[in-house]
């Protein structure tokens, strides 16, 4: 399993002061030099954290993949298709949530997602949807055309007891071996951290992890490079 580093929360620390430090492009590089196999960031459409000239240095500095986050509205697939990361990831986005809230929905926008995924890939940009970890989301996906599904396990990472927290592994382990089925591939985030992250490198179906919160956490208390290795030894774990 790999780890893709979201490094959205070293702007919103920068965005504190309106100074120029911590920069994203140095935390995404120490990220990969550290072993991380992509760097993610979200472009949110009222700029609370990663601007667009981040963006735009972000795709001259990073080396391995670049996965930019984004609304599905017509101002954010202008800027994909200029920028051209690796991947891009649609995500619902509300105003005043503090994070990304749940998954996509597909079934109500369905004939707009298709439409909107055809120019991006004429630019060969992959598409990856953040989607609850249902059966008919992943159908639904990739009939749309998507290349991977990003499963969402925020509700994995709210459940208090073990029994409630097996449960939703299974739920995501089943809904990840589907996706396979249909030809899509499979990454998870949302919420996982250093003490919920090991049960998801048991699942084989899911190849990467991406993880922006508590590993941006740690790193302010012990630098970037340990805590991407602190990470990725949990996952080989």
């Amino acid at each position: 399993m790999q780890l893709a580093v979201n490094i959205d929360h070293i702007a919103t620390l920068r965005n504190a002061r309106n100074e120029q430090q911590p920069d994203p492009v140095t935390a995404a590089a120490i990220a990969e030099l550290a072993g991380a196999s992509g760097i993610v960031c979200h472009l949110r459409e009222d700029r609370r954290h990663i601007k667009d000239r981040d963006l735009e240095r972000l795709r001259e500095a990073v080396t391995t993949k670049l996965d930019l986050e984004m609304a599905m509205t017509e101002e954010m697939q202008r800027i994909a298709i200029r920028t051209k990361p690796e991947l891009i990831t649609l995500v619902p986005e509300k105003r005043q949530e503090l994070t990304t809230e749940g998954g996509l929905d597909i079934a109500g926008r369905y004939d707009k997602l298709v439409e909107f995924i055809k120019p991006v890939h004429d630019t060969g940009i992959e598409v990856s949807l953040f989607i609850e970890p249902e059966k008919e989301a992943v159908r639904l996906a990739a009939e749309a055309g998507a290349d991977l599904v990003e499963l969402h396990t925020g509700p994995y990472s709210l459940k208090k007891t073990t029994g409630e927290a097996e449960a939703e592994i299974k739920r995501v382990r089943t809904t990840a071996a589907f996706a396979r089925e249909c030809g899509l591939r499979v990454v998870a985030g949302h919420g996982l951290n250093y003490y919920n992250i090991i049960p998801f490198s048991r699942i084989g179906e899911i190849e990467e992890v991406s993880i922006g919160h508590a590993l941006i956490a740690r790193a302010s208390l012990v630098g970037m490079e340990r805590a991407v290795k602190e990470m990725l030894r949990l996952i080989d774990a």
